[in-house]
């Protein structure tokens, strides 16, 4: 029998987060993945500090931007690959009011080293904006695709990569430690996504899963390099190629490509621009969202060496590496989890 710290179910942006950090911290890890949740593959890997319909601060933006960029800059190093791409974003603002309500928040503390307080016109023809746009800092993409690719392929160099599906009845808990199959570990860790419906031991959290969907367009006359936010966003990455997103659908849980998403994305980018473009695909999948938007994170109630990393939404890219470090230092420093994340805010309403 094999015998790890820790296993990890789950190889998206969480698992490779949170294996990356255990293996950095030396513990010994083996990660299944059956690639049955596509979100990390098909993401637009946006990242930006500021929620863009109210002009305030992500949760924690400044520290999860500190561990993030980092972390994923160590990970370019260390698989030869490039990943993280920063680039400003430009928010189209579509009236005086918002002008105003974007000078009142670029002169908040909290907010200016990410609001440029000068609006700026695009000197493109072929985007629409009477308002101008305002300029956010320290936001880019990550290309989660290509990453998770690279880290699976690095993982199962080093055969710490299981391809097959997590048999939850194979799971046998004792105090110090849990057996699966052939392998024994001190502790395990889901970071499914929204495949945690059919975890036995975390479905009863409520992460409830939004389907959103986004199409790759080519334009040779767009010429944008900036990230464009407005009803959509427009996202450069080369080669006359454009990420454009996303939808919300709350009810629709499959991952086929819909005609509805694929019209609501074209109808709203020929609002916003008015050159030609051709769409080369049209992706689907669905985000790990949880009703009170905040992170899934901690320990299971009764089962002291099973945790949890999930939720992270739309917002995995900055997301991922903090709350995996925060998830570390819980089960291995004993210090305690942010407690607007921490399961225990469900543990106590519905145990």
């Amino acid at each position: 029998m094999k015998e790890v710290d820790f296993l990890i179910v789950g190889a998206g942006l969480a698992g490779l987060s949170i294996s990356e950090l255990c293996l950095q911290n030396n513990r010994s890890i083996v990660v299944f993945e059956d690639y049955s949740q596509n979100s990390t593959q098909i993401a637009g890997g946006l990242y930006n500090p500021v929620v863009l319909k109210r002009f305030s601060e992500v949760w924690k933006a400044k520290e999860q931007l500190e561990f993030a960029i980092p972390f994923y800059k160590k990970l370019e190093q260390k698989l030869n690959q490039s990943f993280l791409h920063e680039i400003p974003l430009l928010r189209k603002l579509v009236s005086i009011e918002e002008q105003n309500d974007w000078y009142i928040a670029a002169d908040k503390p909290n907010l200016k080293d990410y609001l440029h307080p000068i609006l700026e016109q695009l000197p493109n023809n072929n985007i629409k904006s009477a308002y101008k746009f305002g300029k956010v800092n320290q936001t880019g993409y990550l290309d989660t695709n290509l990453l998770k690719e690279t880290y699976a392929t690095y993982l199962d160099y080093n055969q710490l990569l299981v391809k097959d599906t997590f048999d939850y009845t194979q799971l046998k808990f004792s105090n110090e430690s849990i057996t699966y199959k052939n392998y024994k570990a001190k502790n395990i860790i889901f970071a499914e996504g929204f495949g945690i419906h059919n975890n036995p031991y975390f479905n009863n959290l409520p992460l409830d899963g939004t389907k959103g969907e986004l199409l790759l367009i080519e334009s040779e006359n767009l010429k944008v390099t900036n990230i464009i936010n407005s009803s959509i966003f427009v996202l450069p990455i080369g080669n006359h190629l454009y990420k454009v997103g996303a939808t919300y659908n709350w009810q629709d849980k499959t991952t086929y490509q819909t005609q509805e998403a694929r019209l609501e994305l074209e109808n709203n980018l020929k609002e916003l621009i008015n050159c030609e473009y051709k769409v080369i695909d049209h992706y689907a999948g669905i985000r790990p969202t949880v009703k009170d938007r905040k992170p899934l994170l901690g320990q299971h109630y009764h089962y002291k060496n099973a945790f949890i990393l999930n939720g992270l939404g739309t917002r995995g890219v900055m997301f991922a590496p903090f709350l995996a470090h925060q998830l570390y230092n819980f089960i291995e420093n004993k210090i305690p989890i942010d407690k607007e994340v921490d399961i225990q805010r469900i543990y106590k309403k519905i145990l």
